[in-house]
């Protein structure tokens, strides 16, 4: 894809809005004004969402960001293990369902967008067709290319075979135990192994050793002489079938069509022979499986299973023998070869159906960075989505490979609305060359996490951290040393599949024939350990971009695996950077380059989200997805400048604050934000509460049990989660069992003292037990009373924390999303605590009482303020949310294309205000926001409103920006101009008189 030229400025602000509406009257392309996330299953269905379509409206939400909703594995809570794209759910509703759902959004003039799975498939189980039918013929199936399964491996145990890790013990002992039971599937006329819920089937070409049995079996007298001559001759119809080892297009063809008529007329004759055939295959079936205590009665079974396209296998050998890509280290999830024409026809058929029946108005792609080539995927979606719109002028530019228009301006003329799940690093930009509107929103929940964070504190938090755990932890090294350890475990076969690769393209040149296998993989996994983000993006060509996150990783490499030889980093930056091999390999260098892309992602994901976030506990609030712990907050300018790149380069992408795979809620991260701002009460509570309890911990493998570095994220989850309502006395068994469950999977993710591959039960039961005795409700419990009365300081600086950053998303460029429930407080965990019912019927009942008091004659500023009296009912965030996305229903251009104006703010209280316009021509709106609240107000737990907290302050105005009289939505006061040094101001005390955030603009008639 050809970069824009550089010197075609993006266009206006109007210019866009133009721009956009043109292509929409032409394309159909609708951009969300506000999303609410749902997570559909089959405890909450289409029906339900349904159902509760006029609450969303009435709170303002545009568009309903839907889970994915195609059909995936049974009981499934989050639809991620897809295993038909081509059908809905039926956990979750019909295609009826779907229309009463998409109606009733018209009704209410609402549209949805809907989350897709393009990398991967559910496998196992029984229920993907195309993995059955690569079971079942392997590389002669008709959808062996969809998977990216390595059919040439050099083991031979494996060679011409899918690998399947699904046993629960090892082969020999689950052959044994009887547990592999052959099955004869009557009405399918076919024969399969079945292990518990999941099924292997056979491949037709050896039905006749079972068949032949049954036939031995069959008494003349129970099979007419024309059922047996006709059941021979299908026994030897199924054993002439083309060999799955020899595949070419004809032979795939003819046993793709045999093999079904053959099974059809195993079927027929069943039904034909009055019983007698069926119970003779079922005898024979279950000779073959053998009898428990008798290990040469396997022996058949086992030689079956043997020459069958799969190996079935523990499922610890996957780490090293895999031969299929995975999402990340999850066996039963497959990857799809998205770059293949016929599987994106074949998976985005039905999808592609309902955008163009104006079903679906956007979509968001779920781990794009998984696939072989995601700009060239993203490509071929919009054009599809062109072509089936009748989008003339569109689809001719979507069809060039080199468009037109300029980067910035090219999405607004893109037919559909799409937004990527792409995981950043803070320096990293989205590639300008997507035709896409953006990510779904880290980098943003990152940010406006960050400037809640007190900076100034980190010296002191690191003595803290460390002083506790007792070691010098940096992130970077935690980074490095967990990446090297997925590499070295999870995703070892990977690893293993890269050098080998990597040494048949060294072994071809006379001059790195001498770089060993194992040369090459140590520096290959030292380069991905230090490769500073997800992946990197060469195709045709290798950008100035990629070029400097290789080099970048070449470096760090050198300087750590200073051990092996530098001339093997030299050959695998050539390679990596397309500069190595001559004429003859460029195609397998090429080839390497964009495996090794796909293998750096999920060393990342593994690495650094899933390890290093639970081993590196400093101020957790940091650790989230996209975000970078080492990064301890960020400035009011820092906040600004990241605000003004996205209005100008990505307006319309997603403003995340919680989503199903945030590690803890906003609400939780910013109430442990605010240990930023006083640690010496969080050092000095420490050290007392590890005095406290120390007695109530136990030994386990010589250590005491929680470490110190679990015990450190147990305190500080506390403070974070601990129910508003929580006493010393009164402590919910459902809040401790949710710690618990938290907790347990935290020191398996961290992977240092348990693990999901190896469950040290003696460390987990050890925790669970000083949990539940540091939150007894006793009257001796003198950590629960400290920890109680802590928790209420810090969740109330928490609360108006949280408040910042939601009017923060709220009026930012972008399109904010709310994750479901989180309108309100909401204090939940990493899933699947965060996937826990939401009472809406409490949500629908608050938001009418809200908006009942709203319109009631009284003041609005004394409702405002009465909101704060009651703080922790949640009805002061969900007010807020109202207020806001009424405001963007009311002027949806400018916050659609708005340009964003950092305010300057000066007085006593200045570093505790962020302050900025959105501006489209004369229209505008202001926002003004405190940051750390618990210095500004002394730790004492009163409200940030007022002359009394903000003295001199004031926000200082733009002299092109038209004040006029501008009202605060939140409490309908007039906000007088004053002038200020020369210039006009406005005086945050008067901003923030009766509400702790502020949300200034024009009323509608004055303009």
């Amino acid at each position: 894809m050809a970069a824009a030229d550089p010197e075609v400025e993006p266009p206006t602000a109007r210019e866009a809005a133009r721009r956009t509406a043109a292509a929409g009257a032409t394309s159909g392309v609708v951009i969300p004004r506000a999303t609410y996330r749902l997570q559909l299953k089959g405890s909450f269905t289409l029906r339900d969402a349904t159902a509760l379509i006029p609450y969303f409206d009435a709170l303002g939400i545009s568009h309903l960001y839907c889970s994915p909703y195609m059909r995936a594995r049974p009981g499934s809570e989050h639809g991620y293990d897809v295993v038909d794209h081509n059908s809905i759910n039926p956990e979750i509703g019909t295609p009826a369902d779907l229309d009463r759902f998409v109606d009733t959004l018209r009704a209410h003039g609402m549209g949805h967008i809907v989350d897709l799975v393009p990398n991967h498939v559910g496998v196992m189980g029984a229920e993907n067709a195309w993995w059955m039918d690569v079971l079942e013929n392997g590389n002669a199936s008709i959808y062996a290319q969809f998977f990216d399964i390595d059919w040439q491996s050099v083991d031979p145990a494996i060679s011409g075979k899918v690998l399947v890790p699904v046993l629960g013990d090892r082969y020999g002992s689950v052959l044994e135990r009887g547990e592999l039971v052959l099955t004869f599937e009557r009405e399918a006329g076919a024969l399969a192994v079945y292990y518990h819920e999941h099924r292997f089937p056979l491949d037709p070409r050896d039905y006749p050793v079972i068949l032949e049995r049954a036939l031995a079996l069959l008494p003349r007298e129970r099979l007419t002489e024309e059922l047996r001559d006709e059941f021979s001759s299908l026994i030897t119809g199924f054993s002439h079938l083309p060999d799955r080892r020899q595949p070419s297009p004809a032979a795939i063809e003819e046993r793709h069509r045999d093999k079904e008529v053959h099974k059809r007329r195993l079927t027929r004759l069943c039904a034909r022979s009055d019983g007698a055939l069926p119970e003779a295959i079922d005898a024979a079936v279950h000779a073959v499986n053998g009898s428990v205590g008798i290990s040469a009665s396997f022996d058949t079974l086992h030689a079956l299973l043997e020459s069958q396209a799969y190996r079935l296998a523990y499922w610890r050998v996957a780490a090293d023998e895999i031969n299929y890509r995975r999402f990340f280290d999850v066996n039963d999830l497959a990857a799809l070869r998205m770059e293949n024409e016929a599987v994106f026809e074949a998976t985005h058929r039905f999808v592609l159906e309902l955008i163009a029946a104006g079903k679906i108005d956007g979509l968001r792609i779920d781990h794009p960075d998984g696939l072989y080539d995601p700009a060239q995927y993203f490509w071929r979606l919009q054009r599809h989505v062109a072509h089936q719109r009748d989008a003339a002028s569109v689809a001719r530019e979507l069809g060039s490979s080199t468009p037109a228009t300029p980067a910035a301006a090219r999405f607004q003329e893109l037919p559909l609305y799409l937004v990527v799940e792409k995981i950043n690093a803070p320096f990293e930009h989205l590639r300008e060359d997507w035709p896409v509107h953006g990510t779904t929103g880290y980098r943003f929940a990152n940010v406006v996490n960050g400037l809640l964070v007190d900076r100034g504190s980190k010296g002191r938090m690191d003595r803290t951290y460390q002083g506790f755990i007792g070691s010098p932890l940096t992130w970077a090294d935690v980074v490095y040393e967990c990446k090297l350890f997925i590499l070295e475990t999870s995703l070892a076969a990977e690893l293993n599949v890269l050098a080998s690769e990597l040494t048949r393209i060294a072994r071809a040149a006379r001059d790195t024939r001498d770089f060993t296998h194992n040369s090459l993989k140590r520096a290959l996994a030292e380069v991905i350990a230090c490769f500073p983000v997800y992946r990197t993006y060469v195709a045709a060509g290798v950008s100035s971009e990629d070029r400097r996150y290789i080099d970048w990783a070449l470096a760090c490499a050198r300087r750590r695996g200073s051990s092996t030889d530098a001339a093997v980093y030299d050959f695998v930056g050539a390679i990596l950077l397309r500069e190595g091999p001559g004429a003859a390999l460029e195609d397998a260098a090429r080839a390497f380059a964009m495996k090794f892309q796909q293998v750096t992602s999920p060393a990342a994901a593994k690495g650094v989200e899933d390890t290093a976030f639970y081993r590196f506990n400093r101020l957790t609030s940091l650790n989230e997805v996209g975000g970078e712990p080492d990064s301890f907050g960020i400035s009011v300018r820092a906040f600004h400048a990241d605000a003004q790149y996205r209005a100008r380069h990505w307006p319309h992408e997603l403003l995340a604050t919680s989503t199903h795979d945030t590690k803890r809620s906003e609400d939780v991260r910013a109430r442990i934000d605010v240990l930023s701002e006083m640690p010496a009460t969080w050092r000095r509570a420490l050290q007392r509460w590890r005095q406290m309890n120390r007695g109530r911990k136990r030994v386990v493998d010589e250590l005491q049990a929680p470490v110190p570095n679990d015990e450190y994220l147990l305190y500080q989850t506390l403070l974070g989660t601990l129910p508003l309502e929580a006493r010393a006395d009164r402590i919910a068994p459902e809040y401790v069992q949710r710690i618990e469950a938290y907790m347990q999977k935290a020191v398996r993710e961290s992977k240092m003292r348990s693990s999901w591959s190896s469950i040290n039960g003696l460390y987990e039961d050890a925790l669970r037990q000083f949990i539940r005795d540091v939150l007894e409700p006793r009257a001796s419990n003198l950590f629960l009373a400290e920890l109680t009365a802590l928790a209420r300081l810090v969740a109330h600086f928490g609360l108006l924390n949280a408040l910042t950053q939601t009017l923060c998303k709220l009026t930012s460029p972008g399109v904010p999303d709310t994750y479901q429930g989180t309108e309100v407080w909401d204090f939940s965990l990493v899933d699947p605590d965060n996937r826990r019912p939401v009472d809406y019927a409490r949500l629908m009942a608050l938001l009418a009482d809200i908006k009942a008091a709203a319109a009631a004659p009284q003041a609005a500023a004394a409702y405002a303020r009465s909101l704060l009296e009651t703080l922790p009912d949640g009805r002061a965030k969900l007010y807020l949310t109202w207020r806001a996305l009424e405001l963007r229903r009311a002027r949806p251009e400018l916050f659609a294309y708005g340009s964003y104006v950092a305010l300057a703010v000066s007085g006593t209280q200045a570093q505790h205000l962020c302050a900025f316009a959105r501006r489209l021509g004369d229209e505008a709106i202001i926002t003004v926001v405190p940051r750390l609240h618990a210095r500004l107000l002394d730790a004492e737990p009163e409200l940030p409103l007022g002359t009394h907290v903000w003295q001199d302050t004031c926000i200082e105005l733009p002299e092109d920006l038209d004040a006029g009289m501008l009202t605060n939505v939140f409490d309908e006061a007039h906000v007088p101009v004053r002038e200020l040094d020369g210039h006009r101001a406005l005086a945050a005390a008067a901003v923030l008189e009766s509400f702790p955030v502020g949300l200034l603009a024009h009323p509608r008639n004055e303009k």
